[in-house]
């Protein structure tokens, strides 16, 4: 459940590795941006979704490491849909990641 994740743009440029995301249907937000540099989170921007807590979720994650949110929002369920937007963060990682 949750894993038709897709990765529309994973990019590196100047260091800096740009990654967009269609998360699953069954969440709110519609796309996620991030930059990961030297393994920390930037720039995290969802679009779609709770937008308060989603703008929140960005400048909580800003300059965390990978391990930080991947430890923090695994298995977050949002109205029993077995995932949330959070939760999609993480699996979003650890597609784009080794």
């Amino acid at each position: 459940m949750g894993e038709d994740i897709q990765i529309v743009n994973d990019t590196v440029r100047d260091g800096v590795r740009h990654v967009t995301a269609i998360p699953s249907a069954l969440v709110c937000s519609r796309q996620i941006d991030f930059d990961l540099v030297d393994g920390r989170i930037h720039n995290l921007r969802y679009t779609g979704g709770c937008h308060g807590n989603l703008q929140a979720l960005g400048a909580l994650l800003e300059d965390q490491p990978v391990s930080f949110a991947l430890d923090r929002l695994t298995g977050i369920n949002c109205k029993e849909r077995g995932t949330s937007c959070s939760d999609q963060l993480t699996r979003v990682l650890r597609k784009v990641l080794p």
